[in-house]
């Protein structure tokens, strides 16, 4: 079921504004406020730029420096490449930029390993005469194996 400031409806936000026309309502964005029948576009600009993402880091670490013994790994990543809860609007507004500047997504090519043979699916059926050779090469390899 889809609630009101979802993740979808930040991603239409996002398809809408970059000129896609996708019916939709702003009833459904962050910020609405049913009472006034209007979108508070400063509390919707501030999800777009990551501020309810700074005052969870915020939280957290607060939780976590009440607790060092509990383990809490919830922002782990940001803190090890060193994003604070204060920088976050700036990182997503380099981001935004940076998406605007070439927004199509390129992936890294994989580099095959040396001497990797590709996967032969559609392998050549053997005759029966090659079928029958092979069952008693096989067996001939086995009884001499037995023997020994």
């Amino acid at each position: 079921r889809t609630t009101t400031g979802a993740r979808v409806f930040g991603a239409m936000k996002g398809a809408v504004d970059g000129g896609i026309a996708v019916p939709h309502k702003p009833n459904r964005f962050p910020g609405f406020d049913k009472d006034k029948g209007s979108l508070d576009a400063k509390e919707h600009r501030s999800h777009i730029f990551g501020a309810h993402v700074a005052s969870w880091m915020k939280k957290i670490a607060e939780a976590k420096a009440a607790s060092p013994d509990e383990k809490i790994v919830q922002f782990d990543r940001f803190a090890k490449h060193g994003i604070k809860a204060e920088g976050l609007e700036a990182l997503y507004k380099k981001v935004h930029a940076e998406i605007r500047k070439d927004p199509m997504r390129r992936l890294p090519r994989k580099a095959k390993p040396a001497g990797a043979k590709s996967k032969a699916f559609n392998i050549a059926k053997l005759t029966r005469k090659e079928r029958r050779d092979a069952t008693k090469k096989k067996v001939a390899a086995l009884r001499k194996q037995i023997a020994k």
